[in-house]
């Protein structure tokens, strides 16, 4: 009997599930992680198990490589929802673990979305994975350093998956049309499967069996056209997840590139984000940010043209307002780059935490009553209007920062004007000594 087809309802349940392979021999992709010698397949081999996580994009065998595990060693195998389970599905499994482990039975542990349980769910596990009650097994589509507790993480092993090659999704697509003898599918839409599958094989297969389903039989015979396979899916979708790793990948990009002056690139992960739904606002922000940031005063019509764009992806929505997103994420592209404004922050930042302490010099604050006039609130301050070029030599700065200095300008763009005038300013307040 074939191990990948043995259930008795098996022709009840989804292509993708009848699918899932049984042994490592038939798994497809991840060869660093379950090809020969590999930590995976000599975990099995051994049967010698520790906890581990999966991290990956979806449909690349997280969940599949964990019953594969759990099939081939003695183990014992459940599965808990991190968005269903709780505490008291925890406790129970642990117990189930003792009386498993008083057999010589390893419990497996698997919990799909794992970064969903929160600190006290993940808590939960911790003295039992330790103790080696159970093999906990963990599948996320979320980076595990920031969604798993460090504790937990610390205790377990992240194997990191990756989308699978156009090659593997095509060699699964052929492997599953085995199982229908009346279909015939050519190479060209087999490749159009694997193509907007995007690396999953749970999509591959779901849109294989769609359009199967959709397609009639003529003479015992269907046959599977581009136009059949365009109609099941009505629209091409994108791989993207707004609160997502690939949601901060692209907004990294989009920001790296125009930093580095590359307006194509920038425009193509603008692109990238608001076809796959990103929220416009949210790139305008972003853009906002950026303006000041990576530009500030080398171009102070930098922030103008961000702002702007971003009322007018308020105004418009989408996808009126692509093209004023594109406007801004190009000139921004263009525009000179400066991080002064940025660098001169974060400088004051530390010096600020370090004497957030230190009150403020009497002479810079406001007098508002009697008291504060006894005080010498005031005393000593120097109106600039009434000096000659409006600019005094009066230290502003508490005196432990006497001299220090935050805003170095570059002489790029705009900026190198504004190093002259400095330089002015710096000369009047030596003659008014």
């Amino acid at each position: 009997m074939n191990t990948l087809f043995d259930d008795n309802d098996a022709e009840y349940k989804p292509l993708a599930e009848r699918m899932r392979p049984k042994t490592l021999d038939d798994f497809f992709g991840q060869s660093d992680i379950v090809g020969p010698s590999s930590p995976i397949r000599e975990m099995i081999s051994n049967d010698n198990l520790s906890s581990m996580i999966f991290w990956g994009p979806p449909g690349v065998g997280k969940t599949t490589l964990a019953h594969i595990i759990a099939n081939n060693t003695n183990s014992s195998f459940h599965e808990l929802s991190a968005v269903t389970s709780g505490i008291k599905e925890i406790k129970e499994l642990i117990e189930i673990s003792k009386f498993n482990k008083s057999n010589n039975k390893k419990t497996i542990v698997f919990v799909d979305e794992i970064h969903r349980f929160n600190k006290a769910q993940q808590d939960a596990f911790l003295p039992y994975v330790e103790n080696g009650n159970i093999i906990l097994i963990g599948a996320t589509t979320e980076n595990p350093s920031f969604e798993v507790n460090s504790a937990l993480l610390s205790r377990t092993k992240v194997y990191v998956l990756k989308s699978l090659s156009n090659d593997d999704i095509k060699s699964i697509i052929k492997n599953a049309l085995k199982l229908f003898s009346n279909v015939v599918i050519d190479d060209s839409c087999i490749e159009l499967i694997s193509y907007i599958s995007n690396g999953d094989a749970r999509t591959a297969l779901n849109t294989l069996e769609n359009v199967i389903n959709i397609t009639k039989e003529i003479k015992g015979i269907k046959t599977i056209t581009k136009s059949k396979i365009e109609k099941s899916l009505q629209s091409k979708t994108f791989l993207y997840d707004k609160n997502g790793e690939e949601h901060y990948n692209l907004i990294s990009a989009l920001h790296k590139s125009m930093r580095n002056s590359d307006p194509d690139a920038a425009v193509y992960y603008l692109a990238r984000m608001l076809e796959s739904g990103e929220d416009p606002l949210y790139v305008a922000r972003r853009l906002i940010r950026f303006a000041s940031e990576d530009i500030g005063l080398a171009n102070p019509n930098a922030l103008v043209q961000a702002t702007s764009a971003y009322n007018a992806a308020h105004f418009l929505g989408m996808p009126e307002c692509n093209v004023n997103l594109t406007q801004a994420v190009i000139y921004l592209s263009v525009s000179p780059k400066s991080n002064s404004l940025y660098m001169a922050y974060e400088k004051a930042k530390i010096d600020a935490i370090k004497t957030a302490h230190e009150k403020v010099p009497l002479h810079l604050r406001n007098a508002v009553t009697n008291l504060d006039k006894e005080l010498n609130y005031g005393k000593g301050y120097v109106y600039a209007h009434d000096s000659k070029n409006k600019i005094t030599n009066m230290k502003c700065l508490p005196d432990i920062l006497e001299n220090e200095k935050y805003y170095f300008p570059t002489s790029i763009g705009n900026e190198k004007n504004i190093k002259e005038v400095l330089k002015n300013i710096e000369t009047i307040k030596k003659n008014n000594n």
